[in-house]
């Protein structure tokens, strides 16, 4: 995959840093995007827009994992500082402990690319959060892919 440049995100995140992250969200990250986040963090890709049911979507940025000090404006971009200000906006159930919908990447005009852990907490699918249409508790989403993968290859310019 080819990336803009200057985009990537640096530190890549390690594995220790990504086990930190699974533990702290309760999840299993896929293992095709762990090797994509640990080569690409936070990064615009070059093939940046795909089409569903009939909308075409364009990626302003895949969403970045760091060790988040507050010092860096990049860290505007770190996945749990996303999902911090999403907060309630993603959530369907206010006692559940874990994640459900995880963002990974911004797309134009303000909704966001996530993995769904709903239905299968190993094999998220991927799918689209729609900022307008969701409300605190009531998340909107729209299932893109059956996987991180298959969404990689979606992608076109």
């Amino acid at each position: 995959m080819d990336f803009k440049d200057g985009s990537i995100i640096y530190p890549l995140p390690d594995d220790t840093l990504l086990s930190e992250r699974e533990g702290k969200w309760r999840i299993n990250l896929p293992e095709t995007y762990k090797e994509f986040i640990k080569k690409y963090n936070g990064g615009t890709p070059i093939k940046d827009s795909f089409k569903h049911n009939n909308h075409i979507y364009a990626i302003d940025r895949f969403l970045c994992i760091l060790k988040v000090t507050g010092e860096r404006e990049d860290e505007y971009y770190d996945i749990g500082v996303v999902r911090t200000q999403l907060d309630e906006r993603i959530v369907f159930d206010e006692n559940l402990v874990g994640t459900e919908l995880l963002p990974i990447a911004v797309l134009f005009a303000g909704d966001f690319v996530c993995l769904d852990y709903r239905n299968d907490v190993e094999e998220p699918i991927v799918c689209v959060w729609n900022h307008e249409e969701s409300s605190d508790l009531n998340p909107v989403t729209y299932i893109i892919s059956n996987s991180f993968e298959e969404f990689l290859n979606m992608l076109t310019e």
